[in-house]
This record gives structure tokens, sequence and C-alpha cells, in this order.
């Protein structure tokens, strides 16, 4: 356990949450002690209650630096996939331990509020498209796990979300989609179908013609591996590029098939965002336990974007003491280096941090801080965010 920095201490930025950690005595720092303290009890009144550990979860943009400071109780359960931050209360608000790495105000929480707008313009949707059954996943993404990328459906601006494939080669501990039984339950429920190239050009043509700096994305968190349906995407692809110039189409995947992403790429793919938690085969497979591919075949995808002139990105799932341990941040600037990458996404991991550490084992971080500072050091050209970006804006200084 450290005290935080207080450089890396933020008031909790509106947008956040905060969560009970059930099972979890919290741990604070006694400043007159100086020491860290165990809370177990504390009396209110005549009454005793038995102490929970709290959490923060920080809006898209920011990274947490420090994980929340307790200790487990027997048989405490496995937590809900959220990304868990320490946070503490000074001077009557509350503070987290975060960085805001990217500035795109499409993905500020004010803008995806009104819901009452929003069952309008689901509806007319559904009124006017009422067979496509893409548009009826999204409509529940939308309205039931309240999605910010398919809310922008609707509202028809910025990222479009496609899901397209039921099936994934990877079992990855933290899948926000699927989850076996004994663990935590999954964040929604997978898509059940795959639609046909008809239903995604009917969802993305007119979203790339239409909105405000518009992407349409391949691979969402309602979904599997999107190259287990590579042949729909090529289609959709070629459609859509015969029919419009106009916004990005972008592919969210584990990058497992080279081949078929060589193949997407020539259908007129603008950008690709292939996912990882370490540049490690070791941890990487601890962590994604991939069915029938290898850490090398993430690597070849990278390259073949790349000679096909495609804007390539690492989504990396941040994990504060894991990612910026030394040799972590020694293997990304091997991978960066190999691959010649354009962006560093860095995205919260959404795991219970004893799951996680379990699996990856004990180490520790310099700091996440720090090894930014390290990556803005090695390469001048490296773009660091957390968002995918529009075409116009892929190389900023170019």
């Amino acid at each position: 356990m450290i005290v935080p920095d207080p450089s890396e201490l933020v008031p909790l930025p509106g947008g956040s949450q905060l969560f009970t950690l059930p099972g979890r005595k919290p741990v604070g720092w006694d400043e007159e002690r100086g020491a860290f303290t165990l809370s177990e009890k504390m009396r209110i009144g005549k009454k005793e209650i038995e102490c929970t550990a709290v959490a923060a979860f920080l809006p898209p943009g920011h990274i947490r630096t420090l994980l929340p400071a307790s200790q487990m109780r027997t048989g405490s359960p496995t937590l809900p996939l959220w990304a868990y931050s320490s946070v503490g209360w000074k001077g009557g608000k509350f503070w987290a331990p975060g960085l805001f790495i990217d500035p795109n105000p499409h993905w500020d929480p004010k803008y995806f509020g009104n819901d009452l707008l929003l069952k309008k313009k689901v509806a007319l949707s559904l009124k006017k498209e009422s067979g496509n059954r893409l548009l009826q996943q999204l409509a529940r993404c939308a309205l039931e796990y309240h999605c910010f990328a398919a809310k922008n459906v609707f509202l028809r601006r910025w990222e479009c979300p496609l899901p397209t494939s039921p099936s994934c080669n990877a079992a990855c501990i933290g899948c926000i989609s699927l989850q076996p039984s004994e663990c935590c339950p999954a964040s929604m429920e997978r898509i059940g179908f795959v639609p046909t190239p008809e239903e995604v050009v009917g969802v993305a043509l007119s979203h790339l013609k239409e909105a405000e700096d518009a992407i349409v994305s391949f691979g969402q968190g309602c979904e599997g591996e999107p190259l287990m349906q590579w042949r729909i995407l090529e289609r959709s692809i070629r459609e859509l590029r015969i029919r419009t110039d106009r916004g990005t189409i972008n592919l969210n995947t584990n990058g497992s098939f080279p081949d078929r992403v060589r193949k997407l790429c020539d259908a007129g793919l603008d950008s690709i965002r292939v996912t990882l938690n370490s540049p490690h085969p070791k941890y990487y497979n601890r962590y994604y336990k991939p069915k029938g591919y290898t850490f090398g075949k993430i690597v070849d995808s990278l390259l073949i974007a790349k000679e096909r002139g495609i804007y390539a990105s690492i989504n990396l799932l941040v994990f504060p003491g894991f990612t910026d341990r030394e040799t972590e941040i020694e293997g990304l600037i091997g991978l960066v280096k190999k691959t010649n990458l354009d962006l560093i996404q860095m995205r919260n991991l959404n795991i219970d941090p004893d799951l996680y550490l379990h699996a990856m084992g004990k180490g520790e971080g310099v700091g996440l801080s720090k090894m930014i500072e390290i990556l803005k050091k090695e390469f001048t050209f490296l773009q660091l965010g957390y968002f995918n970006r529009t075409k116009e804006k892929f190389y900023p200084h170019g």
C-alpha cells in the first residue's frame, strides 16, 4: 500500500460512480500515527456497525492510478466487472487518484442523460427499420445497458457500434459479455445472432453519411470476436465504401487472424485497434486464454495493418501495479518499435483487483504517471489517448 501522490489527486469528476466493496474492510492512512489503519467497525450513536470498503469508478477519458486499499474478509464475493479506483474525502468533496488522458468531449456523460429524447429517437428508428435485428440489438444496448456508443446511433452522432459476432476464440477473465456461472455476472448479454451485411449496412450507411465526426466500429462489448465473422465484415465494408467515402470504418479486435485483417484492410477498413493487457505472451495468455491462436498472430495483424497504410492502435487494458511494472513498460516499448504503432489507447481494466492479481502474480509498478512520461520521452510520434479517432484526426501533427 502507498499514500497517493498529491499531484495525482483530482476532485471526483462528473459522471463518476461510487461503489461499496462487499466483503472488504477499508484501509486508510492515519496521519497522526503515520501508518495505514484497518477500519473494521465504527460506532454511530449507540450502534456499532461493520465497515465496508468503497471505491470510485471514473468516467471515460480518465485512467485510475491507484486501486482501493482494503482487506478481504473470509468468503468475500468476486466483485462485478468495474474498474475500481481508490477514493477519499477531504475539504467537503471526494477525491480520486487519476489522470485525464483524452479530452475528447464526445464521451462526456452530460451528453447522454436525456433518456426521454433517446426513447423517442429509438422508437422512431425502430418504426422505420422494424425488420433490422442489429438495430433492435442496439436499441436494447442503448435503453437497457445505457451504452454511450449505442445511444449515438439513434442520436445520429459520433461513434456507432456494429456488433456482429456471438462467438469468440478467447475466454478472457474479465469478459463483460460472457462469464462462467461460478464467477461474477457479465455486464451485458452477448448478441445472439449474426446480422446480415444488409442489416449492417442498414445501420452504418446512414450514420457514415449523416453523423457528425462519424465512426462505425466493429468489435463491441456485447459480442465475441468480430474476426470470427470476417466475411460479413468484408462484404459490409466493401458495400459501405462503394456507397460513401465519408466517415471512418474501424475494427476493434483481438487481432488473432492476420490473413482476415489483411482482407478487411483491402476492403476499405480505415483503422484497427487491437486489445491486449500485456506485451508478454505469458501474461496475455493468463488473461485472454486464447483458443487456437498465439500472441505472435496479434503482432502480425498490427504489422499487416501498417503495411496496408491503416491507422493502427492498441487498446491497452490498464491495471495499476501491473501495467506500470518495469518489465511491462520495456515490453511495450519493444512492441511499439516493432509495429510502429500510431496510438496507445489506455483503458481501465474492469475486473475484481484481487482476481486479476491472483492471475498475474505479485509485483510492483513505478506508477502510471511515470510510465506515460517514459513513453512520451521514448516515442515523440506516439499518440496516447482513450478513444477511437476519426480519420481526419489520425495524424494531427502530420
